[in-house]
C-alpha cells in the first residue's frame, strides 16, 4: 500500500529538521521513493514556506543571514566576493571547502577560490590581492607545515580588514590569532576514540605512525602521547613518523632534524628510508596502530601484507582522516573528522559576520566539532594464539 503524500512530507519534514540540509538522493533512498517523487515534495513544502531548496538538497526554514549592501564608495560595491584559500594537492581540506561552498552558494555569495602553493607564506599574496579585488570576507586554511611557518602568519593574518573565519586550525594560545574566529575539529577527541576502541578490543602495546607536516599532525601526535601514557591498561606506546616525506623540512630558523618528533623510545625513520613497520610491531611486541593519514596508513598496510603482518588478524589499524581508508583491499578503520560540516559551519559564522553592522562585532567565536570513529573490517579483538608478528 503506498504510503499517503501528506505522511511521506512530514517525514521529509521531521528527517531535515532533526539533521539540517539532506540531499534529496538520501531522503530519497531512505524513504524508499523515486528522487522525482522526493523533489516535487521538496518544491511543495519549499514552496508553502516549510523548508528551503538548495541544489539537490532540502534544508530547514529559516532565512539565511542577509548580507548588508556595500556601501558607497566601497570596493565590493560590484559585487565583492567571500575569498576561500586552500593548499593546493590537500584532499582532506577540499572536503572542508565543499561544505563552505554549499553554504556560500545557497545564500547567493559569490565565491572567488584560491589555491596555495607549498612554498612557506603562500596565502599571503592571495589574500592581499582578494582584498585589493574588493574581497569582503575570508575563510582560510593555512597549511602551517611547521610551528615556525605558523608564527609567521601570525602577524598578517590579525590584521586582515575584512572578516576572516579560519577552518581546521586553532592558533596557539595566547598569539596574536588567539581571537580570530575558528572552527575545527576536536582531534584530541579523535585520538581518543582511535586508542579507546584499540583498548577495549584488549589491545595493551600500541604504535602510532604519524605525520609532522600539519596542525592536525601534530596535535594528534601530542594527544596519543598523553592518552596512552594515562591509560593503565596500555602497557606500552610508541610512535615514530609514517613516511620520510611527512616533516615539514627547514624553515626560516628552524634546523633540519630528520624523522620528526618521537614520544617515546621508538625509532623514527630517517628521510629517504621509509618506515618498516612490521620490524616496529615485532620489536615493541605491539597489536594495534593507529595510522595518520589514510594515504599513509593504505601504504603501510599493504607493506605489512609484504611481510607478512595480517590486518586484522596481527595487528588492528585504525587509520585517521576517513578520506580513502574505506577504499583499501581491506576497508580500515578510522577516525572520520566532521570535514564537510567544518566547513558550513565556518561558512555559516563568516555569513553571520558579513550580516552584523557596521562597527559591531559579537564576541569571538572558536568552534569545536567532535569526530567518529568508523569501525570497519580492519580491527578485531586481540587473540594472542593467532599473532604471528612477535
Amino acid at each position: 500500500m503506498r504510503e499517503p503524500v501528506e505522511l511521506r512530507r512530514q517525514r521529509i519534514l521531521g528527517v531535515v529538521q532533526s539533521r539540517g540540509a539532506v540531499k534529496v538522493s538520501t531522503l530519497a533512498a531512505e524513504l524508499a521513493v523515486s528522487v522525482v517523487t522526493v523533489r516535487r515534495d521538496v518544491e511543495e513544502l519549499a514552496r508553502t514556506g516549510k523548508l528551503r531548496r538548495g541544489h539537490g538538497v532540502a534544508r530547514p526554514a529559516g532565512e539565511p543571514p542577509r548580507l548588508p549592501a556595500p556601501r558607497s564608495g566601497d570596493p565590493a560595491a560590484d559585487g565583492g566576493s567571500v575569498t576561500l584559500v586552500v593548499p593546493e594537492r590537500h584532499s582532506y581540506l577540499y572536503e572542508i571547502l565543499h561544505g563552505a561552498r554549499s553554504v556560500l552558494e545557497e545564500s547567493g555569495v559569490r565565491i572567488a577560490l584560491h589555491i596555495a602553493p607549498e612554498s612557506p607564506g603562500g596565502e599571503r599574496p592571495l589574500v592581499e590581492r582578494a582584498l585589493a579585488g574588493g574581497a569582503r570576507g575570508l575563510l582560510i586554511a593555512p597549511r602551517w607545515r611547521s610551528p615556525a611557518s605558523e608564527e609567521a602568519d601570525y602577524g598578517w593574518l590579525a590584521n586582515v580588514p575584512v572578516p576572516t573565519v579560519l577552518m581546521e586550525r586553532r592558533p596557539r594560545a595566547g598569539s596574536a590569532l588567539h581571537a580570530l574566529d575558528s572552527v575545527c575539529s576536536d582531534h584530541w577527541y579523535g585520538t581518543f576514540l582511535a586508542v579507546d576502541h584499540l583498548v577495549s578490543l584488549g589491545h595493551r602495546r600500541l604504535v602510532l605512525a604519524a605525520r609532522d607536516d600539519s596542525p592536525t599532525a601534530r596535535t594528534v601526535r601530542a594527544a596519543f602521547a598523553e592518552i596512552s601514557a594515562a591509560r593503565p591498561e596500555v602497557d606500552d606506546w610508541s610512535t615514530a613518523l609514517s613516511t620520510p616525506d611527512a616533516v615539514p623540512g627547514p624553515g626560516p630558523g628552524e634546523p633540519d632534524v630528520p624523522g620528526g618528533v618521537v614520544f617515546s623510545a621508538a625509532p623514527a625513520p630517517h628521510r629517504g628510508a621509509p618506515l618498516d613497520l612490521a620490524a616496529l610491531l615485532h620489536e615493541r611486541g605491539a597489536t594495534g596502530a593507529v595510522l595518520h593519514g589514510d594515504v599513509d596508513a593504505l601504504m603501510l598496510v599493504e607493506r605489512l601484507a609484504e611481510s607478512g603482518v595480517r590486518v586484522p588478524q596481527d595487528c588492528s589499524v585504525v587509520a585517521y582522516d576517513d578520506v580513502v581508508a574505506a577504499l583499501g583491499s581491506t576497508p580500515l578503520t578510522a577516525v572520520a573528522p566532521p570535514k564537510a560540516e567544518i566547513g558550513r559551519a565556518a561558512a555559516e559564522l563568516l555569513l553571520h559576520r558579513l550580516a552584523e553592522p557596521a562597527g559591531s562585532h559579537g564576541p569571538v567565536r572558536r568552534t569545536e566539532l567532535l569526530p567518529a570513529l568508523e569501525v570497519r573490517g580492519s580491527t578485531r579483538h586481540a587473540d594472542r594464539s593467532d599473532r604471528t608478528i612477535v
